[in-house]
């Protein structure tokens, strides 16, 4: 299927709500290789955000990690914390890649509701969009002593999957890695970083991206994407471009395909009728198109 990933093509939005396995643990480690995620999650070329804050530490090989559009190209053993609400994704990911995700509510960081700690160490930082991402790498001291609390969290997640609990008590242990992580970051924080402001841009592109969800049915122009940000084309260009690697009409056309999958997976209509209901006004376009981003034609799809 070329560059794209079946189940990566069938992302419906951007917006994920991790779904954790013990609610009154409310963390997770996914474990991503170009096979897929462990377990089941969004990640991998999939652009999406969450409400909650997010460690991801390389285990092997190199991982290009994408965040409000900048790509940090990461190698093994280094780390990347990406704040709640930040669009991201992992853009490129080496054969013998593998990244684990820590991803936890800053509820966990708190305390208890109302705390000291949680009004003035936890709230103005979580989701502040002067700190969207940090980069750990043991060239720096003190992020190489938070490069060993992410993998003793690993080895924490590891226990707990295996079911090994006993003496070494792993959740309460993971629980105070995040908190000695989320210290070592907010008190390394330099002046730079707390005026960096990406919340406009931030909201452009999803903005934008909303707008091609809701109406990839319609007949759209660049000039009809730019108008629903108040952007000029040329900006709106350059939004998907950072963001998704697209023009805003690539993108719109990737996203027409995924539809496009669905119903021809769903449903016996007709490669014209599904042309039609996903906004192609030409059926050989849209073949064109879907050959482009998935490697098979429509109908050599629908065999399976």
């Amino acid at each position: 299927m070329g560059h794209y990933h079946k189940e990566a093509m069938m992302q419906k939005d951007l917006h994920e709500t991790n779904q954790y396995e013990d609610t009154a643990f409310p963390a997770q480690m996914y474990t991503t290789t170009r096979a897929g995620i462990v377990p089941q999650g969004r990640g991998y070329l999939d652009l999406h955000w969450h409400e909650e804050l997010q460690f991801t530490l390389v285990v092997s090989g190199a991982v290009t990690m994408q965040a409000n559009g900048v790509p940090y190209r990461l190698r093994q053993g280094e780390a990347i914390f990406l704040n709640r609400n930040v669009l991201h994704m992992s853009a490129e990911l080496t054969d013998d890649g593998c990244y684990v995700s820590f991803n936890f509510p800053e509820k966990l960081l708190s305390f208890f509701p109302g705390s000291r700690m949680e009004q003035d160490d936890v709230l103005p930082f979580a989701g502040n969009p002067a700190f969207p991402v940090m980069v750990f790498t043991a060239d720096v001291p003190w992020q190489k002593d938070a490069l060993a609390l992410l993998w003793e969290m690993k080895d924490c997640f590891d226990r707990i999957s295996a079911g090994l609990f006993g003496q070494f008590h792993p959740e309460y242990r993971a629980a105070l890695l995040a908190a000695q992580l989320w210290y070592a970051m907010i008190t390394h924080l330099d002046e730079e970083q707390r005026a960096r402001q990406g919340v406009r841009k931030q909201e452009r592109i999803r903005t934008l991206m909303s707008f091609v969800h809701e109406h990839y049915r319609e007949s759209l122009s660049l000039a009809d994407i730019a108008a629903a940000a108040g952007v000029s084309e040329g900006e709106c260009c350059r939004c998907f471009k950072r963001m998704s690697g697209e023009t805003p009409i690539e993108y719109l056309n990737t996203y027409r395909v995924i539809r496009a999958m669905e119903l021809l997976s769903a449903t016996d209509k007709s490669i014209m009728e599904i042309a039609a209901a996903v906004g192609f006004g030409d059926t050989g376009y849209f073949s064109r198109c879907f050959k482009k981003r998935t490697g098979i034609t429509p109908t050599a799809y629908r065999k399976g």
